[in-house]
């Protein structure tokens, strides 16, 4: 069985609770908000790790998005990644999930040979989960949603461990594939510092490097509009002030709280 090439295509998101919207641009407004690598990204991460220590082979890391996210990627290869790609052009601001997928399947054939490409479930700004099967279809490979385990069976084919409404299921897909990691299956390791020291620098390519239209990529290539977006107001909480003695105030609030149970 020959060494498993794995790509895990990572993205750096903007901490949930700090984001905003621009009411103009009607996209996130990230200018004051930390980032981090996409939790389920992590999780894919420590799964590529695991089958390379398993079945032998490469783990690359495979993002896009502006220059700052490069450092980011230096946290997958202190875990121990053996190398880091970024797409970061202007070009590719304001895609969708259609040129998004388009350019890390772009990304990943100029990497070169691979084998099996692992991505989180969805990532934590967008939230659609359709990333890793859009790389699947560009890359026409056979894919596995919402894995919870993989390894590799004695045909060479991978099997997969899906988590399904109501339970799960095992599948057998052929390589190459493309697999998208459920959130929390795994614990992702701490980084090593010496692996952090000797790491190799990011690799960074832009739109001319991938060979492709520039009209398929970011705002252009993206079918989708946004009409409007706003932030719905947090709810104002209830709140009643009960006077009286201890006595009273029991008696109140058992009142209150027995209106609101009965039907």
């Amino acid at each position: 069985m020959k060494p498993l090439g794995i790509i895990v295509c990572v993205k750096v998101v903007p901490k949930p609770e700090e984001v905003s919207v621009n009411p103009e641009t009607r996209t996130l407004d990230r200018a004051k908000a930390r980032s981090e690598l996409n939790p389920p990204d992590m999780n894919a991460i420590e799964m590529a790790l695991a089958l390379r220590e398993r079945y032998g082979g490469s783990v690359s890391l495979l993002s896009m998005g502006p220059p700052f996210a490069a450092p980011y990627l230096q946290v997958g290869l202190a875990m121990g990644a053996d190398h880091a790609y970024l797409l970061s052009d202007r070009l590719f601001g304001g895609a969708d999930t259609l040129p998004t997928s388009f350019a890390l399947a772009r990304g990943i054939q100029k990497i070169g040979e691979w084998d099996l490409v692992l991505c989180g479930e969805e990532s934590s700004d967008g939230a659609t989960g359709q990333v890793p099967a859009g790389i699947a279809e560009w890359l026409d490979c056979s894919q596995a949603t919402y894995a919870m385990d993989l390894a590799l069976l004695p045909d060479g084919r991978l099997r997969a461990e899906r988590e399904i409404r109501g339970g799960h299921e095992v599948i057998a897909v052929s390589l190459p594939a493309v697999v998208s990691v459920k959130l929390g299956v795994n614990e992702p390791r701490f980084m090593d510092m010496e692996l952090r020291r000797t790491a190799p620098a990011v690799t960074v390519w832009n739109a001319s490097d991938l060979g492709v239209d520039p009209a398929s990529l970011g705002f252009e290539g993206s079918p989708t509009v946004v009409g409007a977006v706003w932030q719905a107001k947090s709810p104002e909480r209830r709140r009643e002030f009960l006077d009286g003695t201890l006595q009273e105030k029991a008696r109140l609030l058992a009142e209150r709280i027995r209106a609101l149970v009965s039907f």
